[in-house]
Formats: structure tokens, C-alpha cells, sequence
């Protein structure tokens, strides 16, 4: 058991290394620029019997999928077993599609991360920015550093999937020497 910890941590080490010395992924602003934007994000939601992977939510949200309440934005703290995932009718076997756009407010390298539970794709200006494929308690992501070359909106697609207990999903940002930070609310459009 301790040698399987062990290796478990230089492995972690490993990829949080890699993923340092990683040239950052540049981001694609939309274009046109949107104009007019509601806050919030827009989500569609479906409830399948059971979901344990990306996979088997992406197919329970193509079965047939509802719109749901507008998100405030991605700070959706760990819930308490029964409350309801995000603004969806059920706390459990929830798959989610979320849409609509984050914006920068200025060009430079950021760090980006997000907490999940259980599991969660986030895509923002084309690029795969945060990813975790299966069930676990509200943990982080592996950050990611990436290079928006301008300021303004970029669009954001993230794939969502709650299983069991409690629930949470948040999207954390910094500039590059800087900490990650809680995404307000107000930097999120639809």
C-alpha cells in the first residue's frame, strides 16, 4: 500500500511537471465578438438511470436533453446529499451540456483549473482546458496554463456529469505568477 502511494505521487509529480513545462494553449476569441450578452450560461440537462463516465452522459444529452435555468456563471459550491445538482430537478444522475462564453478582460498567459464533482470536459476558445473522466468528491482539475491573445469573449462548452451524493463545479483563473482565483460570475455571458 505505501509503495502503491508512492509511485501515486511520483506519477502526480510527473504530470504536474509535464504540465508546467507545457507551452500554453492559445485560446481563439469568437468571432464576431458577441454583442449583448445575458449573464449566465445556458445548460441542458438530461437524467439518465445511471452516469459514471463523459462518455455515457454526452450519449444520455444526444437521447434527449431539456433546457434548464441558466447558470449564475461556474461557482457552484459542494452541495449536502439531496440538494439538487447545479439548477437541475434531480441531485443525482445528472449529465449536463453547458454553453456560452467567459470573457478576459486582458491578453497575457493564465492558469486555469476547476473543481468537479464527479466528472467534467471544459472547452474554452476550441481548446480542451480542463478534463476528468470519472466519479470523485469536489477536487481540482490538473491546471492548465493557456495564452489569450487578445481581450474580449471567448467560448466556453463544458460536459458535466453528477452521480452520486453531493455535487459541485467551479472554474478558477490566474495570471501567470499569480494564484487561481474564484471566476466571478459577472465574466460569464449567454
Amino acid at each position: 500500500m505505501k509503495m502503491t502511494r508512492i509511485l501515486g505521487l511520483a506519477a502526480m509529480a510527473a504530470v504536474t511537471a509535464t504540465l508546467t513545462w507545457a507551452a500554453p494553449l492559445r485560446l481563439t476569441p469568437a468571432d464576431p465578438q458577441p454583442r449583448g450578452l445575458k449573464p449566465g450560461l445556458s445548460v441542458r440537462y438530461a437524467y439518465p438511470d445511471d452516469v459514471k463516465t463523459l462518455r455515457s452522459a454526452a450519449k444520455a444529452l444526444e437521447a434527449g436533453a431539456e433546457a434548464g435555468p441558466p447558470l449564475k456563471g461556474l461557482d457552484y459550491r459542494d452541495t449536502s446529499i439531496g440538494q439538487k445538482a447545479l439548477t437541475s430537478k434531480r441531485s443525482e444522475n445528472v449529465a449536463a451540456d453547458i454553453r456560452g462564453y467567459v470573457r478576459f478582460d486582458a491578453p497575457g498567459i493564465y492558469t486555469i483549473d476547476f473543481l468537479t464533482n464527479d466528472g467534467m470536459r471544459a472547452v474554452i476558445g476550441g481548446k480542451v482546458v480542463g478534463k476528468f473522466d470519472g466519479r470523485q468528491t469536489c477536487q481540482e482539475t490538473f491546471a492548465q496554463k493557456v495564452e489569450v491573445p487578445k481581450a474580449g469573449w471567448y467560448p466556453l462548452q463544458v460536459l458535466y456529469f453528477q452521480r452520486l451524493n453531493t455535487s459541485c463545479l467551479h472554474m478558477r483563473m490566474g495570471p501567470e505568477g499569480s494564484r487561481v482565483t474564484w471566476m466571478p460570475d459577472k465574466a460569464f455571458g449567454r
